[in-house]
């Protein structure tokens, strides 16, 4: 027989179970109750799609765990299977990486590596061959990440951007921003840590926003280059070798424009690509088919599904933008110049505003097609009213007489005053539609600066 004491024990802790059962039970109602990103059918399991009449059928060869086909322009995820299921990524998180670190280090710089920065790298890593004591350039090093997928260049450019932690932790935040819930950082560089994860909705949303910067999408789409070697040991000059990029669509299939494979022996296979065909962007990501080699067949008869369905299938979810507010150029931009802004498709390029850019907004390319008229309808009533001078003094000629043409107001009449009030009027809505300001209507100075 239990001990009164013993009985008021176990009904304390009865209780307590029952408080926490009634605690926590809302809590993960709440949690499963949320909606998928993108869209609620994006959360269901298997296969997502709404073909219309005629559409194609998918592949009927599919092993990928979990893989997503979307329109690159408008973010229409045209057929999905698990979306958000959160695996491995494998070296794919790299694209997480330079959407985050990209931006922030100049492609010109040149930095000497240390041996601290490649102590920590995993063991079976893939490398690029960075060797320490030796300088590279930023440039050379991201071919090293987007060609080689070495892990080595990761984590040099990882202690630049400020250390491995640092970097991680803006990575996570990147995510957040890009609305990738899935998304768990631990290593820069996708190597196999326990609670790595991401999907195949967060890789595709990694490789959209990638494709926004023009270093990216050259990196990405870069087949083979020269990497910077050690030293000859009898000249003492720098070596150099070729490196290839491992994805293995690229140069194979049509219209390919990278962006990034990988493999663990956790992971499996992973791959995120993006294609171009009749003026139309796809983005196609596979997670963890049955063999390695079935990742690029697989993504590859998604995307001819894809582009064979244009029209024919309503979306099954969307991707989300990029909740960030759009950064400023930084040095990798900068030192790109203007031609690498036109190397971006139509759909990747931030809109143009007034304060940006070396282009006009809408409202800017307004004003300077009205001054542009203006001064056509200025020239053309100077040129009207001179040829009505020119008959007049001819009239006047030959009747013989000596009448003046205009007389006290004939310099306004033949282009006096008036065609020099509205040269100034339309010099002045160009002037201002160049510089973003508001143009004045009314007489004065030529124009104004903006606040």
């Amino acid at each position: 027989m239990k001990s009164p004491s013993a009985a008021v024990t176990a009904a304390g802790a009865a209780a307590c179970a029952v408080l926490v059962l009634a605690v926590t039970a809302p809590a993960s109602l709440a949690q499963d109750s949320v909606p998928a990103v993108g869209g609620e059918r994006l959360g269901r399991p298997a296969v997502q799609v709404a073909p219309l009449a005629g559409a194609p059928a998918l592949p009927s060869d599919l092993t990928g765990r979990s893989w997503l086909v979307a329109d690159a322009a408008t973010g229409e995820v045209l057929a999905a299977r698990d979306a958000h299921l959160p695996l491995p990524p494998a070296s794919t998180l790299k694209m997480l990486f330079a959407d985050t670190v990209l931006p922030k280090l100049d492609r010109t710089t040149e930095h000497k590596v240390t041996t601290t920065e490649l102590a920590s790298l995993g063991a079976g890593s893939s490398l690029v061959g960075v060797k320490e004591n030796l300088p590279y350039r930023v440039e050379d090093l991201w071919r090293g990440v987007f060609l080689s997928s070495g892990n080595d260049a990761v984590h040099v450019l990882a202690h630049m951007n400020g250390g491995i932690q640092q970097t991680v932790t803006e990575m996570q935040e990147r995510a957040r921003a890009l609305q990738a819930r899935d998304t768990k950082v631990v290593s820069p560089d996708g190597y196999d840590m326990d609670g790595q994860v991401s999907s195949a909705y967060d890789l595709t949303l990694f490789a959209r926003a990638g494709l926004r910067n023009a270093d990216f999408r050259s990196y990405c789409a870069t087949r083979t280059a020269r990497f910077p070697g050690g030293l000859d040991k009898l000249t003492g000059q720098r070596t150099s070798f070729d490196i290839a990029n491992t994805d293995r669509l690229l140069g194979k299939y049509p219209g390919l424009i990278g962006v990034k494979n990988g493999y663990t022996t956790n992971a499996g296979a992973t791959f995120t690509g993006a294609a171009e065909r009749d003026g139309r962007t796809l983005l196609v990501t596979v997670m963890h088919p049955d063999a390695q080699g079935r990742v690029y067949d697989e993504a590859a008869s998604l995307l001819d599904w894809g582009f064979a369905a244009a029209g024919k299938v309503q979306p099954v979810g969307k991707l989300v933008d990029d909740t960030a507010a759009p950064a400023p150029a930084g040095p990798s931009a900068a030192a790109g110049g203007a031609e690498a802004g036109e190397q971006l498709p139509p759909w990747s390029r931030p809109p143009l505003t007034s304060g940006s850019g070396s282009g006009l907004a809408p409202a800017v390319w307004t004003a300077a097609v009205l001054a542009t008229a203006l001064a056509a309808w200025a020239t053309a009533r100077v040129t009207a009213r001179r040829r009505t001078a020119s008959a007049a003094s001819a009239a006047a000629y030959d009747g013989g007489g000596a009448t003046a043409v205009g007389g006290a107001t004939g310099a306004t009449g033949v282009g006096g005053h008036g065609r020099h009030r509205l040269t100034r009027r339309a010099r002045t809505l160009l002037r201002t539609a160049r510089t973003g300001g508001t143009a004045r209507t009314t007489r004065g100075p030529r124009g104004t600066t903006p606040d």
